[in-house]
């Protein structure tokens, strides 16, 4: 790959505030909230950013999101370039012994969304101290995107929808690829999800009288099989589709009674939203049948639905061209990535991308209770989201 001379004007942009802006995530690290409760970590960022004086602060977007606006110097006439970052964490006991540990008992920044957080705060003190000419970028921190309901609620919020958004871009930290490596792939880059709840309802008995009872223990052991089965022969399907069984239960925890109740929750994952559909489908035929073949009502809820990311060619383009600029590694991604992300409501929406900053070879996997973001990342992630806003607004 050629690789393209650092522009005088950027090289010369940097991060003074950067040590702050690590300390900021190391607080943010510390106090983590869980999807939809983010009030403090919401607050604390509208803090922080006061200092880069941006010319808006758009609060209360689906919920305890903002954004941060920042015009040209110029103008604000021009294109308006949209970066998010996400303010939850996850419901997952921390592992590691960090000077910043956790102190929220059963949740923590298990996913790197402090650091994506430090990011765009990295990204405004440069906006703030080598402004654009012309143009507006408008700085997201979203809520609730573990359970896929902050994007949605962000774009049904009436005063975000008066903004006119143009342009929409997003970077997740990957373990597992190299420090700064940029990943990239046009059309889908992260996977279609939701959760199914199944509950199913038989009659409770005396534990010594089952026959006056309708205990539906095997409907749930066969509804978990004829799930399992459904992406067995993967054949039916355009691309890659997973159905995984996340939780069962049955009854109570009580010796004397045959239970009258399970409960059956699974998570369906595909990289075509076709594909997702007819496994909602079948999946639905599966819990119809075992229902009617063991005597049991059921109902059903649709939980946590992410849309497929699906990214624009142009928008991956510009990405491109802005890390080659910059000197980064890219790598294309042959296949999408399994797990889901919100922000394809705002692909959906705006021309725009969400793409990969690797987060090192060595580093523990998203999710993982010994993960931390690596502070390194916070200026490299800045200076590419920078560069990716000149270019758009500054040509």
């Amino acid at each position: 790959m050629r690789m393209h001379p650092m522009s005088p004007t950027l090289s010369s942009v940097s991060i003074p505030d950067l040590e702050e802006i690590i300390a900021l995530r190391h607080h943010l690290h510390r106090h983590p909230e869980l999807s939809g409760l983010e009030y403090e970590t919401s607050h604390t960022l509208q803090n922080f950013l006061q200092r880069y004086q941006p010319d808006e602060i758009v609060s209360a977007l689906g919920g305890t999101g903002f954004a941060a606006i920042f015009h040209g110097k110029e103008s604000s006439a021009g294109p308006t370039v949209l970066f998010r970052a996400e303010l939850d964490a996850l419901p997952i006991v921390e592992q590691n012994e960090l000077p910043y540990t956790s102190l929220q008992k059963g949740v923590s920044h298990k996913c790197g969304h402090d650091g994506h957080m430090a990011t765009l705060a990295g990204l405004a003190s440069m906006l703030h101290h080598h402004p654009l000419a012309k143009g507006r970028v408008v700085l997201l921190f979203q809520p609730a995107e573990e359970t896929g309901a902050g994007a949605w609620a962000v774009l049904h919020t009436p005063a975000f929808q008066k903004i006119a958004i143009e342009h929409v871009f997003a970077l997740h930290n990957m373990p597992g690829l190299l420090m700064g490596q940029v990943l990239v792939r046009p059309e889908i880059f992260a996977a279609a999800s939701v959760g199914l709840q199944v509950k199913l309802y038989g009659k409770e008995s005396h534990a010594a009288e089952p026959e006056n009872g309708v205990n539906p223990g095997e409907g749930m052991s066969e509804l978990i099989q004829a799930f399992n089965a459904l992406v067995r022969d993967q054949q039916r399907f355009q691309d890659l589709t997973l159905l995984t069984v996340v939780h069962a239960r049955l009854g109570e925890v009580a010796f004397g009674t045959n239970p009258g109740f399970a409960m059956v929750m699974a998570t369906l994952r595909a990289f075509e939203q076709e594909d997702l559909n007819q496994l909602k489908s079948l999946a639905l035929e599966a819990v119809k049948l075992v229902s009617l073949k063991y005597g049991l009502r059921y109902d059903f809820e649709w939980l946590e639905e992410f849309p497929a990311t699906r990214n624009s060619a142009e928008a991956v383009e510009c990405i491109e061209q802005a890390a080659q600029y910059l000197r980064m590694d890219i790598k294309q991604a042959a296949q999408p990535v399994r797990w889901s992300e919100d922000f394809g409501h705002l692909t959906n929406r705006y021309s725009g991308a969400l793409f990969g900053l690797g987060s090192g070879t060595n580093q523990p996997q998203l999710h993982h209770a010994d993960y931390d973001f690596p502070d390194e990342l916070i200026p490299v992630g800045a200076a590419l989201f920078y560069r990716i806003a000149e270019s758009i607004l500054n040509p």
